[in-house]
């Protein structure tokens, strides 16, 4: 990165690109000054939204202003399984610009090898060799270079290419020395696995990597705000809007076009606004936006992102089954809310369509966020209608990819034809209540309902239909009729692997139910079931996180939790079929896998899963209960690791979206207990104390289990406002739910510890033992945090010099925690206990970084006192 650039010397996209700028013209200039110059690859690789596409848009201006021929291609997230997509969208433009004869003459003996591949020619009736497809291909570039001398070629998204096309680049640059081309592609890291990464290496390790697109400094960011909405913007709204795009430069120019839009000043009194128009532009928000502009704008849009490339608004209009003029208006609106725009003219190569989308992220989003079984539908339909259109079976192929041949033939008769036949009813059904799940579970249950008692539902729809039925119930707060779904179907069904999944099921239910029912000897079961499962498969990589989270809330032992975890992942990573927007589990296996994760000291692999469900949910575009979830246990993180002011803001924006999805949901528990939770540790009692009246938190408590446990943090607000009675009681209430159901993690359900501190004055003989056997549970469980905080416990039931040990023993074991605020809390109180000047500034120093003002106040006013003995 190089110094930030004056306003008005570079477009946008282009600050702080100096570097990159130069080598590419570098680059350029050495391919013009010889003919017979070795070609060159380079690569820009970097995030989504750092400016890779406005890179190869300046690497084009450049080439042209030296009169070079410059073609482009651009891979896509929908597209992968195209064969062929990207080569042929660089190089059939020249071909088919040839008469027939010229380009059978033009490529000579490759003529009926790569021709087919490039949809100038028809297959022949023998199977072609891929290397010879391959090896033709390369010729092909190799004879176009030397006729369009100089020629460059620039490939976007090169992540997204087919692997066709990816092998094609490996041979290119193999042969680079003879044949003098520039090719300038575009990546992200990562997005890219199996035989396709490895083509993608092998071509970029024969090329030379441009500087890395990394996002604006704060000052490029300040410049950049100012260039764009005038030399008066102020540091402090320029400053937050670098805080939050991070620095990205897609998501940096979106946001001020957005100012410009809503004519916000830019003032640091204005700075709030900032936030809400970055959500705006990008995720959720985007959609949410899509969504404002009309039902027809929606339409019109999914379809877009259906056909993914060569949109016209005619294809959109059949497709969305829209009228001419409704489409043509429905295209304008888009344009104005920059998710279109009209393709650029001075791209080099023409069109195949009226409209693309502003950027790859936008196309992404809204194609995420059709639902799955109208997302199949279209795609049947989209087939059809680019078979019927003449565009040819490859243009066709990929939709059909999407469909499994008899769902598309039903999607299409469903289009056709109301009511459905009578075969395909109970399916149909099943799909609209998939669709209805996230937004309206009561519905859900009606459909699946109906279709299980209609014929048409048999082996794995069956058991996918009777899964998702007892999902609705448990997100409609009937956890007991869902245990009982699954378990009367596990009953009788015969094949042991259905079976399997239901019992799974069955157990996860059961696992977050918050009350005493369950089946007898649950957690028994479930470990031997589990002591036989290698993570072979996802039913067994369902019950290993089950085991692993039942283990976690009985304070079973942590380095068994952790293990039991490991296994269910695959590579480290969650399995396909058990990630965050996947149907066939839900979210519920994943959240419990991270929550043990978090409560066993593993919050770096927490964290990991919690951030990645809420990018899965903002980029597919899903803004009701499952985001608030994410942003909840985003929040969770941040205040497991003592990050309390980023934990504060995820959990106040998870209650936003709770609120819109309705109150007493177990969501809305999770961001009202932890937003609680959170305000009492930064010493915000009288906020906290708000929160919990204008929410509503006080019993009755949901059915499925909170985390944290809702009666231990009720009981600390209520302690820290004076009531200390009640506090006591729902202490002992907790103590009694925890007792019913075998939970006894400390650190989850810590009432244990705060019973024996409420205690210590009035009753210091049950504080004691209470606090024995809080040390026990915790040793048993060995994480360190457990420990410490049960150590920082014992302490504060003791005098003189044994609560100085104990004190200083549960610092030494929270430092090695990745809880940073216990360890600041367990700080200070050291620093209290042994009178040490120097141990409370250590403390007040951990809690100033965590943001703990009452704890920050608690050793500013003991430093005081150490002084004045002093």
């Amino acid at each position: 990165m190089t110094e930030v650039r004056r306003a008005g010397a570079v477009p946008a996209s282009l600050w702080e690109r100096d570097e990159e700028v130069a080598t590419i013209t570098r680059a350029v200039d050495t391919l013009c000054a010889d003919r017979s110059s070795p070609g060159t690859l380079l690569e820009a690789r970097g995030e989504a939204g750092v400016g890779k596409t406005a890179l190869l848009a300046e690497t084009r201006r450049i080439a042209e202003a030296r009169g070079c021929t410059v073609w482009s291609a651009r891979g896509g997230e929908t597209l992968r399984s195209v064969p062929f997509n990207v080569v042929r969208q660089l190089l059939q433009p020249a071909l088919v610009s040839m008469l027939p004869e010229e380009a059978r003459e033009y490529l000579g003996d490759w003529y009926d090898i790569a021709g087919p591949a490039l949809g100038i020619a028809d297959p022949g009736e023998r199977q072609a060799d891929p290397r010879g497809v391959c090896d033709g291909l390369v010729a092909a570039v190799r004879r176009l270079a030397r006729r369009e001398w100089p020629l460059v070629l620039l490939i976007d998204d090169a992540h997204w290419a087919d692997q066709e096309t990816l092998r094609w680049l490996a041979a290119l640059a193999e042969r680079l020395d003879e044949t003098s081309v520039l090719v300038v592609i575009a990546r992200r890291p990562g997005d890219v696995s199996g035989d396709s990464a490895r083509h993608l290496e092998a071509a970029t390790a024969v090329g030379r990597p441009l500087a890395p697109l990394n996002a604006l400094t704060p000052e490029a960011t300040a410049g950049l705000t100012r260039a764009t909405l005038g030399a008066h913007a102020e540091a402090a709204f320029c400053r937050e809007v670098w805080a939050v795009t991070g620095g990205n430069p897609y998501e940096t120019v979106e946001l001020l076009a957005k100012v410009q839009d809503s004519e916000l000043q830019p003032v640091e009194a204005e700075a709030a606004e900032l936030r809400d128009l970055n959500r705006s532009a990008r995720g959720g928000g985007l959609v949410a936006r899509l969504e404002q502009l009309g039902v027809d704008s929606t339409r019109f849009a999914w379809a877009a992102a259906i056909l993914g490339g060569g949109i016209t608004v005619d294809m959109v209009a059949r497709l969305a089954t829209l009228d001419r003029a409704d489409a043509a208006r429905c295209a304008e609106l888009l344009r104005g809310a920059r998710i279109l725009a009209v393709p650029d003219a001075t791209a080099g190569q023409p069109s195949a369509g009226d409209l693309e989308f502003v950027h790859p992220l936008i196309a992404t989003a809204v194609y995420n966020s059709i639902p799955d079984a109208l997302r199949t539908a279209m795609h049947g339909i989209a087939a059809q209608l680019v078979t019927d259109s003449g565009l040819g079976a490859a243009a066709a192929s990929r939709h059909l990819l999407k469909v499994h041949p008899d769902a598309a033939r039903r999607c299409l008769e469903r289009a056709l034809r109301e009511p459905p036949l009578p075969e395909s009813h109970a399916r149909v059904l099943f799909e609209l209540g998939c669709a209805t799940l996230l937004t309206a579970p009561a519905t859900t249950i009606g459909h699946l309902r109906t279709a299980l008692a209609m014929p048409g539902l048999e082996g794995e729809q069956r058991v996918d239909a009777v899964f998702r039925l007892s999902q609705a119930l448990l997100h409609n707060d009937q956890l007991e009729e869902a245990v009982r779904t699954v378990e009367a179907e596990a009953a009788r069904n015969p094949d042991p692997s259905a079976r399997l999944r239901l019992q799974a099921a069955q157990y996860m239910w059961e696992g977050i139910h918050a009350g005493e029912t369950s089946s007898p000897h649950r957690s028994a079961r479930l470990a031997e079931l589990a002591a036989t499962c290698t993570g072979r498969d996802n039913a067994e990589r369902a019950l290993l996180i089950l085991r692993g989270f039942d283990a976690m809330t009985h304070g079973e032992s942590a380095e068994e939790v952790v293990e039991l975890c490991d296994r269910a992942l695959v590579n480290g990573r969650l399995a396909p079929g058990l990630g965050w927007t996947d149907t066939e589990w839900g979210l519920e296996l994943p959240m419990m896998l991270a929550s043990s994760y978090a409560y066993a000291d593993r919050l770096d692999r927490a964290e990991a899963l919690f951030t990645e469900a809420l990018r899965a949910y903002e980029s597919a575009g899903w803004s009701g209960g499952h985001l608030s979830l994410a942003h909840a246990y985003v929040g969770l993180g941040h205040r497991r690791r003592g990050r309390l002011r980023d934990a504060e803001q995820s959990l106040r924006e998870s209650l936003r979206i709770a609120e819109r999805v309705g109150r007493g949901l177990p969501l809305y528990w999770s961001a009202t207990c932890n937003l609680i939770d959170t305000l009492l540790a930064r010493g915000h009692v009288e906020e906290a104390r708000t929160v919990a009246e204008q929410y509503g938190f006080a019993p009755p408590y949901p059915s499925t289990i909170v985390l944290p446990d809702p009666r231990p943090v009720r009981a600390r607000l209520l302690l820290a406002t004076g009531r200390t009675k009640e506090g006591i009681n729902e202490l002992e209430a907790a103590e009694k739910a925890a007792a019913a159901r075998g939970r006894h993690n400390p650190v989850v359900v810590p009432w244990a510890t705060e019973l024996a501190r409420a205690l210590a004055g009035e009753d210091p003989g049950r504080a004691a033992r209470l606090a024995t056997d809080a040390r026990r549970q915790a040793e048993r469980f060995g994480t360190d945090t457990a420990i410490g905080e049960a150590l920082r416990c014992a302490a504060a039931l003791e005098t003189g010099q044994r609560a100085v040990r104990l004190a200083a023993q549960a610092a030494t074991y929270l430092e090695a925690s990745p809880c940073q605020y216990e360890h600041a809390a367990a700080r200070v109180e050291y620093g209290i206990a042994a009178r040490s000047a120097a141990e409370l500034n250590r403390g007040l120093a951990l809690a100033e970084s965590c943001g703990a003002d009452g704890l920050a106040a608690r050793a500013r006013e003991a430093l005081a006192v150490v002084g004045r003995a002093g």
